[in-house]
């Protein structure tokens, strides 16, 4: 579960020892902590950003796995596992690179030539 390597990889970074320790940061009672840890729950976004942020893992790598784990529906599910199979074969880095070409794509507004003579 994607989410467990989140919570381990924010207690590695901040050198805990206890699941408790990650729970007094969240704000959350320690014994949700063991409901994440057995998949009973999710991370809410806001969570996951903070647990990514603070253990250098890219917060949009965060969300997107966590999304594909929450995932009902069968289909869905296999929709993500193929999304994060390709993110994860590809490198995380291509994903950013896409994005900020999408975001520059949109901020350009392309004329035909035909509206360029006019």
């Amino acid at each position: 579960m994607y989410q467990n390597k989140l919570l381990d990889a924010y207690k590695e970074a901040k050198s805990y020892v206890q699941d408790k320790q990650i729970a007094a940061d969240l704000n959350i009672p320690s014994s949700r902590m063991s409901e994440l840890r057995k998949g009973r729950r999710y991370l809410s976004d806001a969570e996951a950003i903070f647990l990514a942020e603070n253990s250098n893992i890219d917060p949009h790598e965060a969300l997107i796995f966590l999304a594909a784990e929450r995932s009902k529906d069968f289909k869905a599910q296999q929709l993500w596992k193929d999304i994060t199979a390709k993110l994860s074969s590809q490198g995380f880095a291509g994903l950013s690179l896409g994005i900020t070409g999408f975001l520059a794509f949109g901020l350009i507004h392309p004329q035909c030539a035909l509206c360029t003579l006019c």
